[in-house]
């Protein structure tokens, strides 16, 4: 785990054309043998409806609880905005992005929080987790409200 070389950190990156081709960077968990929370919030999240590939906009919140590695906060932004010409239901998009987390990094606990803005009138919310929260972990609230005109 030491010899890890990032592969967007200090360097001019470009957007990954999809999800597909975004890389994920992995380093070293700083802090081996502690269980802490780690959050990203990405509240200008946007992908396209994959009928009629107009934009979706959603606010995102990633909690997980580290293993062995963490998720390079670079790697993580490039990766959420290959999405932007990702057309894909909100469902599908939200655990999506969690079961990748989970299958690349394997932390001890991810949870993921998709806060979808109206379509067609509606707000969908889509909430998944890779399991049962870690005994004595404070997990705060999300503290994304419910639609109320977000």
């Amino acid at each position: 785990m030491t010899d890890h070389v990032p592969t967007a950190l200090g360097r001019a990156t470009p957007l990954p054309a999809s999800p597909a081709d975004a890389v994920l960077d992995y380093p070293p968990n700083p802090r081996p043998g502690t269980d802490y929370l780690v959050r990203f919030a990405a509240p200008e999240f946007t992908s396209l409806c994959p009928v009629t590939g107009q934009p979706d906009f959603a606010h995102l919140v990633i909690d997980y609880v580290p293993a062995a590695t963490i998720v390079e906060s670079k790697s993580l932004k490039l990766f959420l905005g290959s999405f932007r010409n990702h057309a894909a239901f909100h469902e599908d998009t939200t655990v999506g992005i969690g079961q990748r987390l989970v299958a690349e990094m394997t932390p001890k606990w991810l949870r993921i929080g998709g806060y979808w803005y109206p379509r067609g009138g509606i707000p969908i919310d889509v909430f998944w987790q890779s399991g049962p929260v870690p005994t004595g972990l404070w997990v705060p609230e999300q503290g994304v409200p419910s639609y109320r005109g977000r």
